[in-house]
């Protein structure tokens, strides 16, 4: 199993002057701190992180993972980011966007499932957010900001088995440059590669896009 961590962004609605995976929580780590700390915790040993915006803080503040660096992450968005990412990777891949916060259930969750998976939030599912449909099977039909009725919330983090690792990776060659990887996903399920959502309801969890996100994230993760 290796991780990969999309923190190349520039994460303009936050208004930071850094990059907002350095957000310090309540805790004193980083928000990037904390993500890399679980997933130690809970068994991945090989840990990259996709860099863009202000790279030499996040390597600076975390020499001991492993880094790609997106060089047009001014101009593209997750699905790059995460194509970035892949690189000559063979095994299980986990993946997270690098401004969200969790419980180490979420991680512990997704890494013991033996399929493609979507970490989602069957409580959460608001205009900004990124929902999901499923169907009798209980397999993922559509994932996207923009699906009425939806489900929940994918918040995040997901899977992809190491046989699929090719596929995931010309799918997001296929996205436009402001795409989210979810729009891969998508051009997946289409190719009848199978995905499930996996729901972390029962943990804290939170992205953080916005200032009242952060708000939240600091009350949630208080202690």
């Amino acid at each position: 199993m290796k991780a990969v961590i999309l923190a190349a962004g520039v994460g303009s609605r936050l208004g930071r002057p850094f990059p907002k995976s350095l957000s310090i929580l309540p805790t004193g780590e980083t928000i990037l701190g904390r993500q890399i700390r679980l997933f130690r915790e809970a068994g991945v040993r090989e840990i990259i992180v996709v860099v863009g915006f202000k790279k030499t803080l996040i390597m600076e503040q975390h020499p001991n993972v492993y880094y790609r660096y997106n060089p047009v992450f001014y101009i593209t968005n997750t699905s790059k980011s995460l194509l970035c990412g892949l690189e000559d990777l063979d095994d299980d891949v986990l993946w997270v966007n690098g401004d969200v916060v969790f419980d180490p259930g979420v991680v512990q969750g997704v890494m013991a499932t033996t399929h493609n998976v979507v970490a989602v939030d069957r409580k959460k599912c608001g205009e900004e957010e990124v929902k999901y449909r499923t169907d009798e099977d209980g397999r993922i039909t559509a994932i996207s900001k923009t699906i009425e009725n939806g489900e929940g919330e994918a918040v995040g983090m997901n899977k992809v088995l190491a046989s699929h690792v090719p596929a995931l990776a010309r799918a997001l060659a296929r996205c436009e440059d402001q795409d989210y990887f979810e729009r891969g996903l998508e051009y997946m399920i289409r190719d009848k590669v199978p995905f499930k959502p996996l729901d972390i309801s029962e943990h804290r969890c939170i992205e953080v896009d916005f200032p009242e996100d952060w708000h939240a994230a600091q009350q949630m993760f208080a202690g």
